[in-house]
């Protein structure tokens, strides 16, 4: 198992939505608004993922890449750094992430930096192990969108219990890192599918609006679009984590 897959990575990009209290500060009735949002959030979610996929598919398949990044660690923590930055400023700086361009400036740091941290933590990995993790994520994240559509069940009253969720987490990750044990790891790795999973469905009820009891003003895209993006990086990681794990 690699060194970055159970250190305190995962929880150092924990998502910020259940703590944004810029909720109810806009009008949804307006179909046409909100149809516009959810449009500009896809689209930038598609292009993160996209860059994300790139770099994956980069550092796996270019071996001189693939060892170059892993014989340079000093590579990693700057860039764990630059997520760090990038997203506190984009969590907590309003003005930041509400004005053009230079939400987007920040935004794509964070995107590529988040791309290299994944890249290098996926190509410690086979080939096939990767694309497993991917298949089942893409999977995983159109069924609990399609679910957050759907359902009538409110999950934007759960954003308390999921940040707690998540510190939780957190803590169990610290203790992973040194109880080397598989039973471990892989409960680690499930509850941690489990817990993106949810706020996979949060955020993307955040994002619709209309009869929840909360969500994200229209201005908000970049925001939503981050949280969005990672929901699903994690479930990813977490679930590239349990089938590396498992066949240990």
């Amino acid at each position: 198992m690699s060194q970055w897959n159970n250190g305190p990575y995962a929880q150092g990009v924990a998502n910020y939505s259940g703590e944004d209290p810029e909720v109810k500060g806009f009008d949804f009735s307006d179909a046409s608004i909100r149809r516009g949002f959810i449009r500009k959030v896809y689209s930038i979610l598609c292009v993160q993922l996209s860059i994300t996929l790139g770099f994956i598919a980069w550092f796996l398949y270019h071996t001189p890449t693939r060892k170059y990044v892993q014989s340079h660690p000093a590579l990693f923590i700057i860039a764990l750094i630059v997520i760090i930055v990038a997203l506190i400023t984009l969590a907590c700086c309003g003005e930041v992430r509400r004005k053009a361009p230079m939400n987007f400036i920040f935004l794509f740091i964070f995107t590529f930096a988040e791309a290299f941290i994944l890249a290098v933590s996926s190509s410690t990995y086979e080939s096939e192990e990767v694309i497993m993790a991917v298949g089942i994520t893409a999977a995983v994240c159109l069924g609990l969108t399609l679910f957050a559509f759907q359902t009538k069940w409110d999950f934007t009253m759960m954003g308390g219990i999921l940040f707690v969720a998540v510190i939780i987490l957190f803590v169990f990750g610290i203790v992973a890192i040194f109880v080397h044990n598989r039973i471990v790891k892989l409960v680690y790795a499930s509850l941690g599918a489990l817990i993106f999973s949810i706020y996979l469905v949060y955020d993307t009820q955040l994002m619709l609006g209309g009869k929840h009891k909360y969500s994200i003003s229209p201005e908000e895209y970049i925001f939503a679009a981050l949280n969005l993006y990672i929901d699903i990086v994690n479930i990813f990681m977490y679930i590239l984590t349990i089938i590396g794990t498992s066949r240990d």
